[in-house]
């Protein structure tokens, strides 16, 4: 655990008590605060009151009188579309709003630190897409490479739920915009932008404001190394207003549409191979067409943006291309679940956006494709656009009459899992691939994206047992 620092004898609000509240509330008492916690769910509060923390209705007027500061979880809106009622009563009364991002950042460096070789360092990745597998390429890099390493945040463990750091420790932290957004506290050391596709516009009022929340981990967090993918308007402005000019090191620009030229330090991949350059200079290539464990360009746009962090920290190319090569990917993304009789079983459940979609159609030929759920922003043109590999869609969730009708592929309205998984393997020959890139949200049928692979998993596995 990393106990709170600066608020020792300080009452505290914590407002939501899912994981990273609960683990707020605890760091906060370990560092010697006091937490008040409340949560709308009777059984959440059930739990933070079996640990011993008072819970007590933030609602209620005079809420805030002698209360420091209010942590926030990252489900509750603080501005868009409209503040929840305690933030906004916290607001009224002068008093700060937080989350458990911005405790960890106030909170991780020790005088400890003092006696350690090597500094501890953060490495913090952001974007829509490809955010979970880039974070945890990093940290299986760094730990192929025998660093300590920590993997928290948006996967994994919550921030302040990990170890304190040991000499030379690198903390791998995936953090959403809804934690960029609030954190009052942002000094990663490398710092990753993955790409920017539409997603949770409704939060952030629009593109703008969801650019605006990834973008202040880097104009605000001001770290040592920006690694920011190019492929979109948004990066390359970024990368702009970071840099001091075209031979600028310190950001390290990532591409998968275009060779990158100049005198900085780029790192793109073309047609399967992945390339360094450094000053005009090639420093390093990967033939990335035979990993396994990263297939497709979105991968590949993954793997670019781990190597460049992790060279930012002066790995070798050789042991980076080696630990490539031992990942094993992470559950429902671009996940092969079996490839029996020919066909192969992708579950790439985390989809959850037209855009990530979109790249894993681009990932493979032949598609048997799985989708539907609860649509979220985007439209369908570029779904549409990167299905001329799909041989059919087996479109579920409640909507799924209305989303086949949006799909220029040969469609069959399923539903369910079990009818779509069904149909697709009984259709599905010999070097095809049955696919669940679901394109939307899963919260129409399932309580995560996490159920929904699961159950896609499952329903595969029933039918092969079977056969």
């Amino acid at each position: 655990m990393i106990p709170v620092q600066g608020l020792t004898g300080k009452k505290i609000a914590v407002l939501g008590l899912g994981r990273s509240g609960l683990s707020a509330a605890r760091a906060l008492r370990e560092g010697g605060a006091t937490a008040i916690c409340w949560d709308d769910n009777d059984a959440a509060r059930e739990v933070a009151l079996d640990e011993g923390f008072e819970c007590d209705d933030l609602k209620k007027a005079g809420s805030f009188n002698d209360v420091a500061r209010l942590i926030v979880s990252p489900g509750i809106p603080h501005l868009y579309p409209m503040p929840n009622p305690v933030v906004a009563a916290a607001l009224k009364a002068g008093v700060p709003v937080d989350n458990d991002i911005g405790l960890f950042f106030q909170s991780f460096a020790t005088p400890e630190w003092n006696n350690f070789e090597n500094m501890p360092r953060v490495i913090a990745v952001t974007g829509s897409n490809g955010k979970s597998t880039t974070s945890a390429l990093i940290h299986h890099i760094l730990s192929h490479a025998n660093r300590p390493a920590q993997l928290a945040g948006n996967i994994g463990r919550g921030v302040l739920d990990i170890d304190p750091a040991i000499d030379g420790e690198v903390v791998v932290l995936e953090l959403s915009s809804y934690q960029t957004d609030l954190a009052r506290s942002l000094t990663p050391d490398v710092a990753v932008f993955t790409n920017l596709s539409p997603d949770h516009l409704d939060r952030h009022a629009g593109m703008g404001g969801y650019f605006v929340a990834k973008r202040r981990l880097f104009a605000e967090g001001g770290p040592d190394r920006a690694v920011i993918g190019v492929d979109e308007a948004e990066g390359m402005f970024l990368a702009g207003q970071l840099s001091e000019g075209a031979a600028d090191d310190r950001v390290i620009r990532v591409s998968v549409e275009e060779k990158l030229t100049g005198p900085g330090w780029q790192v793109f991949a073309r047609k399967g191979f992945l390339s360094e350059y450094r000053k005009g200079r090639q420093a390093g290539s990967i033939d990335l067409r035979s990993v396994a464990g990263l297939p497709g360009e979105h991968n590949h746009q993954n793997a670019c943006a781990a190597y460049a962090a992790c060279r930012s920290l002066g790995i070798a190319p050789k042991v980076i291309e080696a630990a490539f090569h031992s990942f094993d990917g992470l559950p429902h993304r671009s996940q092969t679940i079996a490839d029996v009789g020919g066909v192969r079983y992708v579950n790439d459940s985390k989809a959850t956006n037209v855009d990530s979609a979109a790249k894993a159609l681009h990932a493979f030929k032949r598609i048997r494709w799985i989708c539907g759920g609860l649509q979220k922003e985007g439209g369908f043109e570029e779904l549409n656009a990167a299905s001329s590999d799909v041989i059919k869609a087996y479109v579920i969730g409640r909507e799924a009459a209305q989303f086949a009708m949006q799909l220029t592929a040969e469609t069959q309205v399923c539903t369910t899992m079990d009818e779509a998984v069904a149909a697709a393997m009984a259709d599905a020959q010999d070097g095809e691939v049955v696919l669940l890139a679901p394109a939307t949200a899963s919260f129409d049928q399932y309580d995560s994206f996490e159920r929904r692979g699961d159950d896609f998993i499952a329903e595969v596995e029933k039918r092969l047992e079977v056969s």
